[in-house]
């Protein structure tokens, strides 16, 4: 999404089955790797058995959009083109017209805080704040909106020795957080985000219409629009361990 905000749009509906072999779940994944929480969100997506990563897009916040797409590439690597085998289009050079574009079934958005202190200013928080008229034609666009607040991933804290790689991308994450906030630890953002797209049943969530203030207070109308779906409560220790269960993979 081009609002500044992490996104990871999902192509089916409903809860992974862990019964039953399902086709796996289309995504493609609207990131800034700029920072620790979104590449571990991101390995995390790969090694997901029931997901296929269709692509990662990519927009500047902490890093330039080259530094973001350059670990973007980094973390999902780069595939192999045959365009010698199968032209330069991958169908025989015979160019097709570009097809409509498909609506996604449902929309994940990191982004936000709902009854709770913003990171950017008191009424701010950092994703939303990016592109604040954007977000709100996002959340007033009718689409089928799942928000995560950080009123929600604030509560997800990582403390511990994990693999080399984690370590060591996190250190320096860690490092801030203790000189800005005293917090000896990492906030999870973007894994919490993504455990909420497969895991839904460890939160629990609230329905009704959100906007953006962009005018002074409460200068938008509210209703003619559609509700959205926003994470309210979390089940920390369960989504901790989901996310244990990815990092710690060889």
């Amino acid at each position: 999404m081009d609002t500044g905000m992490d996104k990871i749009h999902n192509e089916t509906n409903g809860v992974l089955a862990a019964s039953a072999p399902a086709m796996p779940q289309k995504l493609i994944i609207d990131t800034d790797p700029g920072i620790v929480d979104d590449s571990m969100a991101i390995m995390m997506a790969f090694q997901s058995p029931e997901l296929e990563i269709l692509g990662l897009t990519t927009i500047f916040v902490n890093v330039t959009t080259k530094d973001d797409t350059r670990n973007a590439l980094l973390l999902g690597g780069k595939g192999r083109v045959a365009d010698f085998v199968h032209g330069s289009d991958g169908l025989g050079n015979i160019f097709l017209p570009s097809p409509k574009a498909q609506k996604f079934e449902k929309d994940f958005v990191l982004g936000g805080a709902f009854f709770a202190l913003r990171n950017v200013n008191p009424a701010a928080e950092g994703n939303i704040y990016g592109d604040a008229e954007a977000a709100d034609v996002v959340f007033t666009s009718g689409a089928n909106i799942v928000v995560v607040g950080i009123n929600i991933t604030t509560q997800v804290k990582f403390t511990g020795k994990y693999a080399q790689i984690i370590c060591d991308m996190c250190k320096f994450y860690r490092d801030w957080h203790v000189k800005s906030d005293g917090v000896y630890g990492i906030f999870l953002h973007d894994p919490v985000s993504f455990v909420a797209l497969v895991c839904r049943d460890l939160f629990t969530y609230k329905k009704g219409v959100v906007r953006v203030e962009t005018q002074g207070i409460y200068k938008h109308p509210w209703t003619g629009y559609a509700p959205i779906e926003v994470a309210w409560a979390v089940d920390v220790e369960e989504v901790l361990n989901y996310i244990r269960k990815f990092l710690m993979k060889p």
